[in-house]
């Protein structure tokens, strides 16, 4: 079983994290900190596979953690899962190696695909002395459930769509309002919603109650974690 410990302030979400984490059977729950200072001692004399880490958190934030750790050469795996959205942060921590980044609110299919992800690469590097090419190739690209982003898609502008509908009321929103939001065009942003509602990130309904024209209202799926 995979050692992990869950390094999050927020109460809900942390308990979120530890209820995805122990559907699967891979892994078991070692620690769990509110902040990056209460888990560093920890982590610095206790072994772990992966750690389940937020950035905004107070006495130590998971950026100043991860370079903790990075500096001591402790070099265990990390999720990130966090609101942290801006380009500077999540490039600072794509820097220092995080093996996934999750913004939230983020669902429990996209949580085990974090998981997943982590332990097809532990037990394809653990299979092995020596890797393929090929291999290698297969490792590198199989991010989201091996699917890497449609062509013309953009990660970045997924994270800012995802971050509109979490924002959005109970009962959605429509394409065209989200377009005038992230400031891309309706089809732009339709292309987007499409994949995220394949993806099951995302749920769509019509409404009727326009007193005209029916349109589609977008929110998140109901089992995606709250923004926090």
């Amino acid at each position: 079983m995979y050692r992990t410990v869950i390094v999050e302030d927020d109460p809900l979400i942390a308990a979120i994290n530890q209820t995805f984490l122990a559907r699967d059977p891979r892994f078991v729950l070692a620690a769990a900190f509110h902040s990056g200072r209460d888990a560093l001692p920890w982590l610095r004399s206790n072994p772990a596979e992966l750690l389940i880490l937020d950035v905004y958190m107070p006495r130590m934030s998971g950026l100043e953690l991860l370079r903790e750790l990075r500096a001591e050469e402790i070099t265990l795996d990390v999720v990130m899962v966090t609101a942290a959205n801006d380009s500077r942060t999540v490039d600072a921590l794509l820097k220092l190696g995080v093996t996934d980044y999750l913004v939230k609110p983020f669902t429990a299919q996209r949580f085990q695909q974090a998981l997943d992800t982590f332990a097809r690469h532990r037990e394809a590097i653990a299979a092995h002395e020596s890797v393929s090419q090929e291999e290698l190739d297969a490792l590198l690209s199989s991010g989201r459930s091996g699917q890497p982003i449609p062509k013309g898609l953009q990660e970045g502008t997924l994270v800012r769509i995802r971050s509109c509908l979490a924002r959005t009321a109970g009962e959605g929103c429509t394409c065209e309002a989200l377009s005038e939001e992230v400031g891309l065009s309706s089809v732009t942003v339709r292309r987007y919603l499409t994949y995220l509602v394949g993806r099951g990130e995302a749920v769509s309904r019509i409404n009727y109650d326009t007193g005209g024209r029916p349109s589609l209202l977008y929110r998140l799926s109901p089992d995606a974690a709250p923004e926090r």
